[in-house]
Parts: C-alpha cells; structure tokens; sequence
C-alpha cells in the first residue's frame, strides 16, 4: 500500500516538473470545463425540479475565458511549433 501510495504521489509530483509528457494548459482546460458542465448539467436539473439555480455572471464568465484561453494558447503554441519546425 505504501508503495502505491508512494509511486502515484511520484507521478503527481512529476506533473510540475519542467520536463514531462503532460501539457498543462490542456489540464486546466478541460477541468474549466468541466466545472461549467457541471455548473450547466446543475442548472438543468434544478430548472426541472422547478428551482432557480443562481450563477453569478463573473464567476461563469471567468471559466468561459480560462477554458478559452488555455485551448486556445495551446493551439496557438501548436501552430506556430509547426511552422517553425518546416522551416
């Protein structure tokens, strides 16, 4: 158990290293997007019940602009690495 315990820390650690296999703005993408799909998905299920689920516009806004910011940065970053690289 120590083990286990010990080698999915290892792999957590390593997220924050600047060499690694992970792109993090693809990280913090998609868990933007996950909070607004729960936030969406919350909403939905409340307006059926008959309730009101109240979303402050700023905090909904914000994700909207982290989740499009950070794919979009990362497509950005994707198409200039290319064209750099045919060169």
């Amino acid at each position: 158990m120590v083990k286990f315990i010990k080698s999915n820390f290892m792999a957590f650690k390593d997220i924050f290293k600047d060499s690694n296999d992970i792109n993090e703005k693809n990280v913090v993408g998609f868990a933007s997007f996950t909070v607004m799909a729960l936030f969406a998905t919350a909403d939905v299920i409340t307006g059926i019940i008959g309730n009101e689920f109240i979303i402050d516009d700023t905090i909904f806004n914000s994700f909207v602009i982290i989740t499009l910011g950070s794919f979009g940065i990362d497509g950005i970053t994707k198409i200039f690495a290319k064209k750099e690289e045919s060169k």
